[in-house]
């Protein structure tokens, strides 16, 4: 049997593969670090929890209407006019199963076979498997360590031609941590607006900002870049709910009918139940929220203190602003990043994630959703590693 081209040329998820490998090894008895988490280790709150529970004693279960109840989404218009200002009706609004459905939903509507998508790198590995299955063509728009992984303009207006149809922009972002600040999205803006550049705004990390930084919204910085911004979020990094697979997305009335009709046909509806928690986490108290970063930004410190102190002189980094990754310079070791996650992990029995798949070969992230404990074991594992890769390069001089 023969399989579609379109697919055979997608990568599996280095993420979901390693964390599994990590999964199967402490199954085993194998004492595991793994820092390949791409989800918070914290458990879903209990009010989001008993919701979901009532929803399902009172026979909420049945299908909802494809793009989400009404409920939720009225309730999504009122989160991002108060919290991004940002305008969206509820019609302008679709729930779905997740924010990567929400944006793989997205780029199948918005681009066609040869139309080119603008990819910052380093990137989240799906973004250009989705286009790819999209028929289009991922362009990376590569960024530097020394301006820490942000657009250069001048670079983006280069990769700019009659066939650019999307920028997929992602602040805060995996796999960086970097976020963008109102000033240099202004630019972006300023640029995607020239040239009628559809922005898909990937925001799902944006209440995971540390060090008294403020988020902005891509579509709050006026009329014509609203116009051309799809926002995307979605319940599971900053409410602990990633099994939930709930995402949302606003945009305009003409996207919004294209993916409704597309998710009639692929998915239907998201879950019922889900929709009910998603409503009761629109609700948590705002000391959730400084609470778990509070957590987030004391694990960051903890591990970016000490590459500081004993690493630095095998490993380099930027320093992340948001999400739970450390992006992780480990040209120096002479290994690609795929010889250097698997070595680590046989090894001294640490799991991370390479870089390659981010578009960044030199590079691997290490994910902080997980305990101070488990980061000092992980940190003191590592460091042992690089002082055997030391080692073995000397040898060999």
């Amino acid at each position: 049997m023969e399989i579609a081209s379109r697919v055979q040329a997608v990568s599996p998820s280095a993420t979901l593969q390693i964390t599994a490998r990590a999964k199967s090894m402490r199954k085993e008895g194998i004492d595991v670090v793994n820092f390949g988490a791409g989800e918070p280790d914290f458990d879903t709150p209990q009010p989001i929890k008993d919701a979901a529970v009532k929803a399902i004693n009172e026979g909420f279960t049945k299908y909802t209407p494809s793009t989400g109840i009404m409920e939720l989404k009225e309730r999504i218009s009122r989160k991002l006019r108060e919290e991004n200002s940002l305008e969206y009706t509820p019609q302008q609004i679709i729930v779905s199963c997740g924010a990567k459905h929400a944006i793989y939903n997205i780029i199948q509507v918005l681009v066609d076979k040869g139309d080119q998508v603008i990819i910052p790198a380093p990137y989240w590995l799906s973004y250009p498997e989705m286009v790819r299955l999209a028929q289009a063509k991922p362009v990376i728009l590569e960024t530097a360590q020394k301006d820490g992984f942000k657009i250069d303009i001048e670079k983006f207006k280069k990769k700019i031609n009659s066939s650019t149809k999307v920028l997929i922009l992602n602040s805060p972002s995996n796999p960086t941590g970097i976020v963008y600040t109102k000033e240099e999205l202004e630019k972006i803006a300023q640029i995607c607006v020239e040239n009628r550049i559809t922005v898909i705004s990937d925001e799902i990390y944006e209440k995971l900002i540390y060090d008294g930084i403020k988020f902005t919204s891509l579509a709050s910085l006026g009329k014509e870049i609203y116009d051309l911004t799809v926002t995307v979020n979605g319940m599971s990094k900053s409410f602990s709910m990633t099994g939930w697979r709930i995402g949302y997305f606003a945009g305009s009335k003409e996207i919004i009918d294209a993916v409704e009709k597309f998710q009639d046909h692929s998915t239907s509806c998201p879950t019922s139940i889900s929709q009910k928690a998603a409503l009761a986490a629109f609700d948590m108290p705002q000391d959730f929220f400084v609470s778990m970063n509070a957590k987030f930004q004391e694990r960051r410190d903890l591990i970016t203190n000490y590459i500081d102190s004993k690493l630095s002189k095998f490993i380099s980094y930027v320093r992340p602003e948001g999400a739970f990754y450390v992006f992780i310079n480990i040209g120096k070791t002479k290994l690609d990043s795929f010889d250097f996650a698997k070595r680590l992990l046989e090894e001294y029995k640490v799991a991370l994630v390479p870089g390659e798949p981010f578009g960044a070969s030199n590079w691997v992230r290490i994910s902080f959703a997980t305990s101070i404990e488990d980061i000092k074991k992980g940190l003191e594992r590592l460091e042992l590693f690089l002082i055997k890769l030391n080692t073995e390069k000397l040898t060999k001089i």
